[in-house]
């Protein structure tokens, strides 16, 4: 059997790309929730005023991601279609971008919040994922964003991968600032200094 029969045989009988890659955010909006008790008290944290805006504009990229609106396709601008080994290729991606998220949580431990906190015994952590980039957990789930972008194929679902990248960046640099202000900047920068932020690369000036 063909890797394309396969792929055929896998859509029309089991389930569509499309419907596994919901399955997939929706197990790991589950079990990432679930596990929010794993996580040790909270000491500080900035003011509430100062998350409204990274959490406004996830809320826009993910509505336009997940075509949470009345959908035509004049509307969205199809881009293209996926074919059926395409979608599972990008299925899978989506699955290690998500496993690389909770890699990044079990590092993390009982330091993780969701919101921008400090945490008892808080620390700088720089192994596994940590050791790659500054904020494992916003890469994978960009990387999953965008691979559901290009399975849906259209330009909504692409900007709304987009906008989400930069609620994380937003978010991504109060947590840098807020920690450089709580564990002490030069511990801090100087794990800046090694370890680039999203992408696991430096760009070369």
């Amino acid at each position: 059997m063909s890797g394309l029969a396969f792929f055929a045989i896998l859509e029309s009988n089991v389930m569509t790309p499309e419907f596994a890659m919901g399955a997939v955010w929706i197990g790991w909006f589950i079990s990432w929730w679930t596990a929010a008790a794993w996580s040790d008290r909270s000491v500080k944290g900035p003011a509430a005023y100062r998350e409204i805006p990274y959490r406004i504009v996830v809320l826009i990229g993910l509505i336009l991601l997940f075509g949470f609106y009345r959908r035509s396709d004049s509307a969205e601008l199809m881009l293209w279609h996926t074919g059926p080994a395409v979608g599972w290729t990008l299925v899978a991606l989506a699955v290690v971008a998500f496993l690389f998220m909770w890699w990044a949580r079990i590092v993390l431990g009982r330091l993780w919040s969701a919101s921008v906190r400090v945490k008892e015994h808080h620390r700088v952590v720089d192994t596994g994922p940590y050791a790659m980039v500054r904020h494992p957990i916003y890469t994978g789930i960009i990387v999953a964003g965008f691979a559901t972008a290009a399975l849906r194929g259209t330009a909504l679902a692409f900007l709304g991968a987009a906008i989400m990248t930069v609620s994380w960046y937003i978010k991504a640099r109060m947590e840098e600032r807020f920690l450089r202000e709580q564990l002490g900047a030069a511990e801090y920068d100087a794990y800046a200094r090694r370890v680039p932020m999203l992408a696991p690369f430096r760009l070369k000036r």
